[in-house]
């Protein structure tokens, strides 16, 4: 089912989470044993990331030879073990960034095969040691154009051929939203704008990057449909778990942190108290945002579900 189906068919607030991939080795055991205790607050649906390629240099007698690899491949595979095991819908997260327009057709053509209706398109972070964003070659520069791929394969025209079809996909296709703006826009206001782009394309709904202040959210939104965009808004909640989160959010994702939680989080003696206020703010936060309306509250679990958990049973 559709994400935006599932907003439609409830009369409150749902739950929703994202997951990471594990390194490869790792066994998916893992993964589950997060998702396990989640699952009693009937998730609709759980996102599943996707990371970039890297370098890495192997070394050949003395000689280092430079190779490109996934950490964490196996996004797609996870989302049908998921969708499997628990009956839960998937919304794997597709990337301009290392895929090719080709490469990005055959994952939508298996996301269909696999009865995935939802997918995320994204652009995707510079790889490591790029200060900027570098598309692939044959691949993608914008999120948009991500979009306008999926919408036209939607309508059953391929990359080289147009195919008369009753099958089509009919993909859902989510896009992040900026409360904050996007680190490389000049303004809120210029960001906005690229994402009416985005739903003009076909985008059917927006889920937000991180933020600690629910203004910036009430704010984004109203300018948001001001603008004319009326598709859902879904805000995404990270509670803060150690320390260097207040170093690490605002350097990876350019996010403010308020005053207020900054001062918490200095004072905790240990990463244990700085987890429980972390889950304090963010029940605050939720129970707020839930009052106001909000369709879906979407955790950025990070891999873990014991503070994500916490939240909800105080929330849900």
């Amino acid at each position: 089912m559709k994400v935006t189906e599932h907003i439609a068919k409830s009369d409150g607030t749902l739950f929703s989470f994202e997951v990471i991939p594990p390194v490869k080795g790792k066994n998916i055991e893992e993964l589950y044993r997060n998702i396990d205790p989640l699952m009693e607050f009937a998730p609709p649906f759980i996102d599943v990331t996707t990371s970039r390629e890297e370098y890495v240099y192997i070394d050949r007698d003395g000689l280092y030879d430079k190779k490109v690899t996934r950490m964490r491949p196996g996004t797609l595979g996870i989302c049908a073990a998921i969708k499997h095991k628990y009956n839960v819908d998937t919304v794997p997260h597709v990337l301009c960034g290392g895929f090719t327009r080709e490469e990005t057709e055959y994952l939508l053509v298996d996301c269909q095969y696999l009865g995935i209706d939802n997918v995320m398109a994204l652009r995707g972070d510079a790889m490591k040691g790029q200060s900027y964003f570098e598309p692939t070659q044959g691949g993608h520069t914008y999120a948009s154009d991500l979009v306008e791929q999926i919408v036209k394969l939607n309508d059953g025209c391929y990359l080289h051929e147009v195919v008369e079809t009753d099958a089509a996909s009919k993909f859902c296709i989510g896009v992040a939203g900026y409360p904050e703006k996007h680190l490389e826009a000049p303004s809120l206001k210029t960001d906005l704008k690229w994402l009416k782009h985005k739903v003009d394309l076909g985008a059917d709904y927006i889920v937000t990057q991180m933020f600690f202040d629910n203004q910036r959210y009430f704010d984004f939104v109203a300018q948001a449909r001001e603008m004319g965009i009326t598709v859902p808004i879904i805000p995404g909640i990270k509670p803060i778990a150690v320390k260097r989160h207040l170093q690490l959010l605002p350097q990876v994702f350019r996010t403010d942190l308020p005053e207020a939680l900054i001062e918490a989080v200095v004072a905790c003696k240990d990463n244990q108290q700085v987890r429980e206020v972390g889950i304090e703010w963010s029940i605050a936060q939720s129970r707020e945002l839930k009052e106001a309306g909000v369709p879906v509250l979407h955790y950025y679990s990070m891999g873990k579900s014991d503070n994500i958990k916490a939240i909800a049973e105080a929330v849900f």
